[in-house]
């Protein structure tokens, strides 16, 4: 079981895989040992999904 981190004071930042379009931003929060917390950035108060680092890793790589 992964224990979710209190994001209520996350930085976010826009990902740089994101297009650059208004619409089509994805956010991502740096600074959780293991995990990465995303976020879609037109709905900043929705719901977050967060990623092992290692499963990040792998789907990033294949966007690249």
């Amino acid at each position: 079981m992964t224990n979710i981190p209190d994001l209520g004071t996350a930085a976010w930042r826009k990902s740089s895989y994101s297009d650059g379009g208004d619409n089509n931003c994805v956010e991502v929060a740096d600074g959780y040992l293991n995990l990465v917390p995303v976020r879609d950035s037109k709905v900043p108060d929705g719901p977050v999904v967060v990623f092992g680092a290692a499963s990040w890793a792998a789907f990033v790589s294949v966007m690249a």
